[in-house]
């Protein structure tokens, strides 16, 4: 059963036969949740036997909540429909709602996941739901005044906007511009000979690749993920924010730009240095029996502050690690002080590594935050009172506008982190750790194996091998025979790992040539550039929506949780050891907590994740703002091109589903 668990949060479909089990799901009785629910529920659920490509899903995820919100607001004289400009009058508005809504998302998502790995299962699941609601599938009108012929315009319109939208979906998201400088790094071979630009992004050569969803890809490895994503039309990104860079014949649109990340061999060397050892140092954490251990309740950690911009290295604590929160001295739903959870932090560090991974079930970030919202809606203290004031709304209205809101922050988030991405190009830990080891040391220029390039040396942490460290009885005396190379003290690597059901790599003393980050052999690191960290975007614009929809920055009753239990719930190797229950008290907490684990999972350095903080609060902020203009029937400029059925139709034709169904 452990065995089942550990996959079942890798890719959930993948233990399951497609019998039974997803009959039962769909044809369950329908009512307890919203028809929204139900759909970004399916929604999710196809993303996770998907490939793990969070800027597609953050569209996908944008555009359904869309959808969701045009149906929903047909009926409705006053609110502002955002694509779709449409009303509908009918007797039974609700009934007529939920049809429209579940027509409209059925048709766009039979679209996007219709090369899916996971494609049989998720087109059954749509299918399953729809029947489970007593509706035809086989309904592809688009005329007339029904409304299921409403949701088949509502969705031919969302569509005719993504084909138009910079996202290259007819081509399958494929680069047309990008191409990396640097040749590919074999990590299973020691060190990085063939890196040509150590400030650039570098990809990796494997004999196969497993991505965060648990697909493999037999190739190897992707190609960098959607590095020209800044041109894709965003929600509420405005050309104020917009600057253009041009690189090899593309202009590559940057929203927010933070400026250069620290660059090794300029004056923001040093700095360079620093973020990346950090993340060597960090991952000596990974250790449960190291005798550390940590409070981790919201009364020791969280509620802390945005650090400046450009100068945050003191918040960090280079060798213990954590944020640098005071925590809060009480609940201040009960005015109670919250209870201390005291554990190892190496469970703690391991923990947060793969949680934040890409969410429970591999629903990718943006997914993993519609999760997060989806659990504050279930939460039996919440009230839906929009933005905590005035009348309790339906769960129907409550959830199109909060996934409206979501969806667009997720999607600009994307934009925007992906925009800096592909400009800046800049390298992952993986990378500039085994360049700088590859040539010294550069904290002693007497010292042997000194360059300028080289890395820094920390006692017990980053040292210099030698003959007196190798001897018997010394803490290299594995390393003998590398005397001259640079050591590091962190997690061993899943060399060390034969079966991960019982199985724990450790740290220790490993050449620095092999250093590898808390991730599977098979996946290494994300494939794209790190700066800025899409992970401290997403969650930060998450937490910025969660805090403005609920009108407080707090969890419902103060306190959020998830449980992982003992030997239960990591995948890379067993554990924790104990049982940790991940808590926060604020959506803040939850999101800075997020970008923590990138580093101890030795995916990003502190340089990737504050700017991306920012830049997701800002993008949060302006998200909200402008759906908040679509609830309140504010005046908002119309979206050029689009709000016309008649221009929909002249771009896809009449009768486009029923080609659609027919190409399935």
């Amino acid at each position: 059963m452990r065995l089942i668990r550990k996959l079942g949060r890798i890719h959930r479909g993948i233990l399951v036969s497609v019998s039974t089990a997803l009959c039962l799901a769909f044809a369950a009785p329908v009512g307890a949740q919203s028809i929204a629910r139900e759909w970004n529920e399916a929604l999710l659920d196809a993303i996770r036997g998907d490939l793990a490509r969070p800027t597609i899903h953050a569209r996908n995820l944008w555009h359904v909540s869309v959808a969701m919100w045009d149906a929903w607001a047909a009926y409705d004289p006053s609110a502002v429909n955002y694509l779709h400009q449409e009303k509908m009058s009918v007797v039974d508005v609700a009934a007529a709602r939920a049809e429209t809504l579940s027509f409209a998302c059925y048709r766009i998502l039979q679209e996007r996941f219709l090369l899916s790995p996971g494609e049989t299962e998720a087109m059954l699941a749509f299918d399953l739901l729809m029947l489970s609601y007593g509706y035809d599938i086989n309904e592809f009108d688009t005329f007339g005044n029904t409304p299921a012929a409403l949701g088949n315009r509502i969705a031919e319109t969302v569509l005719a906007f993504g084909s138009l939208d910079n996202s290259n979906e007819a081509g399958g998201y494929e680069n047309l511009y990008y191409v990396p400088v640097n040749a590919p790094l074999i990590p299973t071979l020691p060190g990085n000979p063939d890196i040509t630009d150590p400030n650039r992004w570098q990809p990796l050569a494997l004999d196969f690749f497993v991505d965060q969803a648990g697909n493999p890809i037999a190739t190897g490895f992707p190609p960098f993920l959607s590095p020209e994503w800044g041109q894709v039309s965003a929600f509420a990104l405005s050309e104020t924010d917009r600057t253009i860079n041009q690189r090899g014949g593309f202009d590559y649109w940057v929203y927010h730009d933070p400026g250069s990340p620290p660059l090794i061999g300029t004056a923001t060397d040093a700095d360079y240095k620093w973020g990346f050892e950090m993340v060597s140092v960090w991952s000596s954490h990974l250790d449960p029996t190291d005798g550390v251990t940590i409070d981790i309740s919201p009364g020791a950690i969280g509620n802390a502050a945005l650090p400046p911009a450009h100068d945050f290295q003191s918040f960090y604590d280079f060798s213990n690690g954590g944020d640098w929160g005071t925590g809060h001295s009480l609940n201040p739903i009960t005015g109670l002080p919250y209870t201390p959870q005291v554990v190892p932090r190496g469970d703690y560090a391991r923990v947060l590594a793969e949680f934040w991974a890409d969410g429970p079930d591999s629903e990718t970030p943006p997914g993993h935050w519609f999760v997060i919202a989806n659990y504050v809606s279930d939460h039996p203290l919440t009230e839906k009172k929009f933005q905590g004031q005035g009348e309790v709304l339906d769960d129907l209205e409550w959830d199109v506008k909060l996934y409206f809101a979501l969806g667009g922050a997720m999607h600009d988030s994307a934009v925007a982190a992906w925009g800096i991405k592909g400009w800046y190009d800049y390298t992952r830990p993986i990378s500039a750790l085994r360049y700088m080891a590859d040539r010294g040391q550069s904290s002693d220029p007497f010292e042997v194996s000194y360059h300028a390039e080289g890395i820094s040396l920390y006692p017990g942490l980053i040292e210099l091998v030698t003959a007196a460290t190798t001897a018997p009885g010394e803490r290299h005396e594995d390393l003998a025979g590398s005397e001259g190379k640079i050591a590091f003290y962190a997690w061993r690597g899943p060399d060390e790992i034969a079966d991960p059901e019982v199985d724990q790599a450790g740290v220790g003393w490993i050449l620095a040539e092999n250093w590898w980050p808390y991730q599977r052999p098979s996946f290494v690191t994300p494939p794209f550039a790190g700066y800025v960290s899409g992970h401290s975007t997403y969650s930060r614009a998450g937490a910025v929506i969660l805090t403005n929809i609920t009108g407080s920055p707090y969890f419902p009753g103060g306190l959020g949780e998830f449980l992982c239990p003992a030997n239960e719930f990591l995948v890379f190797e067993d554990g924790p050891s104990v049982d940790i229950t991940l808590q926060w008290a604020t959506y803040n907490d939850a999101s800075d907590q997020t970008s923590l684990s990138r580093i101890w999972g030795g995916i990003h350095p502190a340089a990737d994740d504050i700017p991306g903080r920012y830049i997701g609060q800002q993008v949060g902020e302006d998200a909200f703002a402008k759906a908040l203009g679509y609830f309140e029937s504010y005046p908002v400029p119309t979206l050029p091109g689009f709000g016309s059925f008649a221009l929909v139709l002249s771009l896809m034709g009449a009768g486009a589903w029923s080609r659609t169904k027919t190409l399935r």
